[in-house]
């Protein structure tokens, strides 16, 4: 499985980018999707996530702003972010979990299930 992310790029402050991240194959095999961000000197974070049964997750920061969403015909994951802000400058990379057998809920999406991971699209918000 590969994934590759795009879309990243330069925005001003309150504006919008949407991210794709194209997948090698059917994503109806895959359990679990996500978004993962890392700014410079910080950890790398969840912002989304979204199960193969439509359970979402959402960091703090980004809810009522960020939409996770994917297409089954195109084998598309998708991060449509609004609003954006300084703070959402980072490096953000796709990731699936394709291996476990989990019925996601809202606290179970955690990197240590996604095995697979595309590489990152730079997102850069400026004032």
């Amino acid at each position: 499985v590969q994934l590759q992310a795009s879309g990243g790029g330069l925005v001003q402050a309150g504006g919008s980018l949407t991210l794709s991240c194209a997948v090698s194959l059917s994503i109806f095999s895959i359990h679990a999707m996500g978004w993962y961000r890392q700014a410079p000197g910080k950890q790398r974070e969840l912002v989304a996530g979204i199960s193969d049964y439509g359970t979402t997750k959402y960091a703090d920061s980004v809810k009522g702003r960020f939409t996770i969403s994917r297409d089954y015909d195109k084998n598309m994951l998708y991060l449509q972010m609004n609003s954006l802000k300084l703070e959402d400058t980072a490096v953000y990379y796709c990731a699936a979990d394709t291996r476990t057998k989990l019925e996601y809920e809202e606290d179970t999406f955690d990197a240590k299930y996604f095995d697979v991971w595309g590489k990152g699209t730079q997102v850069t918000v400026s004032s």
